[in-house]
C-alpha cells in the first residue's frame, strides 16, 4: 500500500472514532443510560455495561486523536480493533444487527491498518522515531 493510500485508510478511521466520541462525550450520562436501556433483555449484566458506556466515549476519542495524528498508531490500530470486537460481541448480545456492518466495516479499516503500518510516513510516528 502507499503511503498517501495509508494515510487516507488512517484518517478515515480516525475521523469516525473522534467524531463517535465527541458526539457521546457531552452527553456521558444520557449515552450511558441509553446503552445500560439497549442490553436490559441481553446475557451481559449491568455491571459490565454500565462502565463500558463510560469508557467508550473516551477510548473513542483518545483513539481517533492518536489515529488523526498518527502517533502511536500501531497501538491505537490495536485498541481500536479490540473496541470494535466488544462492540460486535455487545451488538451480536443485543440482537442489533443492522449495526452490526458498520462495527465489521470499521474493524476492516483496523486490520488494514495493521497489515499495512510501514507504510504510516505521514505521521507523528515518523518524527519520534528518528
Amino acid at each position: 500500500m502507499n503511503t498517501l493510500a495509508f494515510l487516507i485508510v488512517r484518517l478515515a478511521i480516525a475521523i469516525s472514532m473522534l467524531g463517535h466520541g465527541i458526539v457521546r462525550l457531552p452527553k456521558l450520562s444520557a449515552f450511558s443510560q441509553w446503552m445500560v436501556g439497549s442490553f436490559e433483555k441481553s446475557l451481559l449484566p449491568k455491571a459490565l455495561v454500565v462502565p463500558f458506556s463510560y469508557i467508550l466515549p473516551v477510548a473513542e476519542l483518545s483513539i481517533g486523536l492518536l489515529l488523526l495524528t498518527g502517533l502511536l498508531t500501531k497501538p491505537a490500530a490495536v485498541a481500536g480493533a479490540v473496541v470494535m470486537l466488544m462492540l460486535i460481541f455487545g451488538t451480536t448480545m443485543t440482537e442489533n444487527w443492522e449495526a452490526l456492518p458498520s462495527q465489521l466495516i470499521h474493524i476492516i479499516f483496523f486490520a488494514i491498518l495493521l497489515q499495512f503500518i510501514d507504510s504510516n510516513s505521514f505521521a507523528l510516528d515518523k518524527i519520534f522515531s528518528k
